[in-house]
């Protein structure tokens, strides 16, 4: 018995061998075959536009942006002071990302702005009988957007905006939160807004009648 197992080591070495030789070429394959495409000039490439917010293509136009001139807002809210604030807030905006290229007044423009900055409200939203622990401040602002050569109007457009601020037993350092919410809320309009008109530039909209949005019915008259 013994003789016999001491017989079938050799071939079992030889199978081991055998087994090692196999993984081994199974692993070089892959790599000559990488190495050789290599050598040859082959590169993966990918070619055409990449994926697109929306899912429509990037604008290939060549012709150039059109000029606008944002003029001051008209403020019909019981806020003070805010048309100034506003009104730099669209053209910051309008500046970044909006499809046109925003131009003092005194230049020579295609298209101009005017708005007004309808209603602010200040509801509460975490409070007891006697005190409001949270409030939040809500803006709504119209714009209109027309040709300057012929005054036809090719976007109106209304925005809300709204930001919150934790009210404290101090009623200065309250009114500073709540300055500060309402210029948030006043940049979200904003964005908004000039989102909006990049997306009514980029689907031809220019040379569409606007149409009229919806009267609010929580602005003042």
């Amino acid at each position: 018995m013994e003789q016999g197992a001491r017989g079938l080591e050799p071939g079992v070495a030889s199978r081991r061998k055998i087994l090692s030789v196999f993984f081994l070429a199974a692993r070089l394959v892959p790599l000559a075959s990488c190495l050789a495409l290599a050598a040859c000039g082959y590169q993966f490439r990918v070619e055409g536009p990449g994926p697109t917010i929306g899912g429509t293509a990037a604008s290939t136009s060549k012709e150039p942006p059109p000029r606008l001139v944002i003029r001051t807002l008209e403020n019909r809210s019981f806020e003070p002071n805010l048309e100034t604030r506003y009104t730099n807030y669209l053209r910051h905006e309008f500046s970044s990302g909006s499809g046109a290229q925003v131009v003092p007044d005194s230049e020579a423009a295609d298209l101009v702005l005017t708005g007004s900055i309808l209603s602010v409200s200040v509801p509460s939203l975490s409070f007891t009988q006697t005190t409001t622990f949270e409030s939040r401040t809500e803006v709504v602002v119209l714009v209109k957007v027309e040709e300057t050569r012929t005054k036809k109007p090719v976007w109106v457009q209304t925005a809300k905006g709204a930001s919150e601020f934790f009210v404290t037993t101090d009623l200065q350092f309250n009114r500073v939160l709540q300055n500060r919410a309402l210029e948030q809320a006043g940049r979200f309009a904003a964005a908004d807004l000039a989102a909006r008109f990049l997306m009514h530039v980029e689907s031809g909209g220019l040379s569409k009648p606007a149409a009229t949005p919806a009267a609010n019915p929580a602005a003042p008259k």
